[in-house]
This record gives structure tokens, C-alpha cells and sequence, in this order.
């Protein structure tokens, strides 16, 4: 069982990945009711805590019927990291854990997130400063390399639980490859079946169908499956994954009813987080993929996404439940969004 310090985790859990713009708490709640067994916030900057920022400290926000669940932070100076750990302890989550693997350039090219990865010796100490200011677990998510030349993940491991984390999750792809092409479970595999390897390795990167889910299980042993992209708009693939591995079949499709049934759900815990301007508006890019699929559904889209009243949408929502009642959605593998400048790492 991948335990991960005090935390007890289901034999082979799922997790949701922390993503930038996404991994908020309304989103995180339907995760939550369809399987996910772990998840984390959006990352915070450790700048961001300790200046008191407002956007940083909101991201700092729990709830109960989350847990288990990490705050992710991140930063490139040592002392900062540091105080920023100790502003996470008194939030009590359930685990730290610090982004080495966001590739985009606001964040790498100022020497933190994926940007560390061009200086390991620099992450020890960063990671070090982490362990040492915080009495939570404290765990790393990172990718293999900076680029082809360096992908220097199995060496980073034992660096990384030599100075005290208690779990690794490793993106199969490069900073320089950002989201393109496929991502490589051969070297996750590698860092897993390490005989120094000790602590809990979770794998992540285009987990997108059940069947994937038990080929990466069995081929490489890993101990589970951090899901990301695949999440957006369709929370029902952790279930989906847990039913397949334990019996060999699939879950029905989600219905449109159960579709609109979770859109709404995610509608009004994001007017009730946020409040009803930035909640109406944030909730705008997440229609589309709980609707996708639907054929003709460009109109009612449209209204979706300019009306401004909870009322408003949800009558729409009605509608397009009366209109579709009874379409067969097909089980397809689903689409990894491409957020290109956003950061799902």
C-alpha cells in the first residue's frame, strides 16, 4: 500500500494532478464524488504566500471532505520556500509538495518549476530548505529532464528521497518538449523499479483511457496514476479506471443528464467560491468539454458562455437535457487539451 508518510492511500490510487487554472476547489469537489483519491491545489507561488497576495492565499483554501489532500508550492529561492512552507503548515493540509515540472516560461525561465531541472544541486537544497521548515510530508512532482540531453530523473530520485520526501510524481516528458509528443514511462518505470527506490513513484502523463491506465500499471509497477488533461470536463474517468482495473469491464458512458447534472454542480460551487462575477466567468471554458460530443450544441454553447446569471445557465442547461434526453455518447478515448501556456504539469 503506497502510504504516503502518515496518509493511507487505496493500493493503487488515482490522483488529480495539480493544474494551473484548474485544480480549484469546485473542480476538485466532482474529482472528488467520481474517485479521486488525492488531489492538490493549483501551485502557489512562495513569493506570492509571503507577500500576502491575495490570488496566492485564496489558492490556499481547503475543505474537509477534500482530504487527503496537498497544497503545491513553488519557488527558486531557498529562503522563500522556506517561510512559505511554514504559512502552508498552519493551513493543515494533509501533505506539501513542490512543483519542479511546470515548463511554461514565466515560471521555468526565472529559475523555478521545471527550471530547477537545469540545476539539481540547487533543488536538493531547495527541497531540503521544504523538509526541514514543515512537519507535513513532503513530496515533489518534477519531469525527466530539462531536454533529451538531460534526463537526469533517476539520479534526482535518490537525491530527492535521500533528503527526506515521502513520494516522487514524475511527468513523462522533458521541459523542452512542454506537451508535445508522447510522454516516456520507460524512464518512470526505471526511477520505480530502482532497488534504492523506496518511497511511493506515481506516473503522469496521457492517461486518457482505462485500458492505458492498466497497460502503465502492469508494464512499469508503479505504485499509481496521477491523471491531469483527461480530468477536464470528464471527472468520471477515476471511477471509470477503478472499474476497469478491478473487474475487466467499463462503466457505462455518463449520460447527459449525468453530464449537466456535474456541469451544474461545478457551476455553483464555483459562483459559491469565487462569487457570482468571477465564478460565472471562470466556469465559461469548461462547458465545452463537458458538452463535447453533442452534436449541434454550438448555440446553446454560445449562450452559455455570455449569460451571467446562475438562473440563466441553468435553464440552459435544462434545455439541452430535454433536447439531448437519450443520445448515446460514444466511448471514446478522450481528448488531452493542449493548454499550451497554462500549467497542468
Amino acid at each position: 500500500m503506497p502510504n504516503i508518510g502518515p496518509i493511507q492511500l487505496p493500493d493503487f490510487p488515482l490522483l488529480l494532478a495539480p493544474m494551473e487554472d484548474v485544480s480549484d476547489p469546485p473542480f476538485r469537489a466532482v474529482c472528488k464524488d467520481h474517485g479521486a483519491d488525492l488531489m492538490y491545489t493549483e501551485f502557489i507561488s512562495s513569493e506570492g504566500l509571503i507577500r500576502d497576495a491575495i490570488k496566492s492565499r485564496q489558492k490556499l483554501d481547503i475543505f474537509d471532505y477534500e482530504k487527503p489532500i496537498g497544497i503545491q508550492i513553488f519557488g527558486g529561492d531557498e529562503e522563500s520556500l522556506s517561510l512559505a512552507a511554514k504559512i502552508v503548515d498552519v493551513t493543515n493540509p494533509d501533505l506539501l509538495d513542490i512543483n519542479f515540472g511546470c515548463p511554461v516560461k514565466k515560471v521555468a525561465l526565472r529559475g523555478a518549476g521545471a527550471g530547477v531541472l537545469k540545476d539539481i544541486d540547487l533543488m536538493i537544497r531547495l527541497t531540503s530548505a521544504v523538509v526541514k521548515s514543515t512537519s507535513l510530508p513532503v513530496t515533489v512532482k518534477t519531469r525527466l529532464g530539462w531536454d533529451e540531453n538531460t534526463k537526469n530523473i533517476e539520479e534526482v530520485a535518490e537525491r530527492l528521497q535521500d533528503i527526506g520526501i515521502k513520494a516522487l510524481a514524475i511527468h513523462g516528458r522533458t521541459r523542452s518538449q512542454m506537451y508535445k509528443g508522447q510522454a516516456d514511462w520507460e524512464l518512470i518505470g526505471k526511477v520505480k523499479n530502482n532497488p534504492k527506490i523506496t518511497i511511493p513513484i506515481f506516473g503522469n502523463g496521457d492517461i486518457d483511457s482505462p485500458e492505458k491506465a492498466l497497460e502503465y500499471k502492469t508494464k512499469y509497477g508503479i505504485d499509481g496514476i496521477m491523471i491531469g488533461r483527461a480530468a477536464i470536463g470528464y471527472p468520471w474517468i477515476f471511477n471509470e479506471i477503478k472499474h476497469f482495473l478491478k473487474t475487466g469491464q467499463h462503466l457505462p458512458s455518463p449520460s447527459i443528464e449525468d453530464r449537466v447534472a456535474v456541469c451544474k454542480k461545478h457551476l455553483h460551487k464555483s459562483y459559491e467560491w469565487k462569487g457570482p462575477k468571477v465564478g460565472i466567468f471562470e466556469m465559461r471554458r469548461h462547458y465545452t468539454n463537458y458538452l463535447k460530443g453533442l452534436p449541434g450544441i454550438k448555440e446553446y454553447r454560445y449562450k452559455l458562455v455570455t449569460l451571467e446569471t446562475v438562473e440563466e445557465i441553468d435553464a440552459i442547461l435544462d434545455e439541452i437535457v430535454i433536447k439531448y434526453a437519450g443520445y448515446a455518447f460514444e466511448k471514446t478515448t478522450i481528448e488531452l487539451i493542449n493548454y499550451h501556456e497554462k500549467c497542468p504539469i
